[in-house]
């Protein structure tokens, strides 16, 4: 979950409401497995005229309606401008490929006639 709050708070109130809103998904019981602060970064375009704001990414391990609640929730703070929820596929383990014939070598081929 990508999350991006308004840029006029201090990094420390930044820091108080990325850990309430860990607090909120873990109250949800989602498993939060990392939450990263990318600071400040200029917008795409102005947002409630607002030209920066502060990113922050939540990975969690969540069940859809986990996460459509607390999605939820984020549209009634103020203080979070935009987010964005994505799945990403779990990668299954691969398997080591069967050994296979060797292709025949390229070039001329020679053809034996019978009879």
């Amino acid at each position: 979950m990508l999350v991006i709050v308004d840029p006029r708070p201090t990094d420390e109130e930044v820091t108080a409401l990325l850990t309430q809103l860990g607090e909120t998904l873990k109250g949800l019981g989602v498993d939060i497995t990392k939450v990263e602060n990318w600071g400040k970064r200029r917008l795409a375009y102005d947002t409630r005229k607002q030209r920066e704001g502060t990113y922050a990414i939540f990975e969690v391990l969540a069940e859809p309606p986990m996460v459509k609640e607390f999605e939820r929730q984020l549209r009634l703070d103020d203080s979070v401008l935009r987010f964005l929820s994505t799945r990403v596929p779990i990668r299954k383990k691969v398997r080591p490929a069967k050994t296979q014939e060797p292709p025949p070598p390229s070039g001329d081929t020679v053809l034996e006639e019978v009879g």
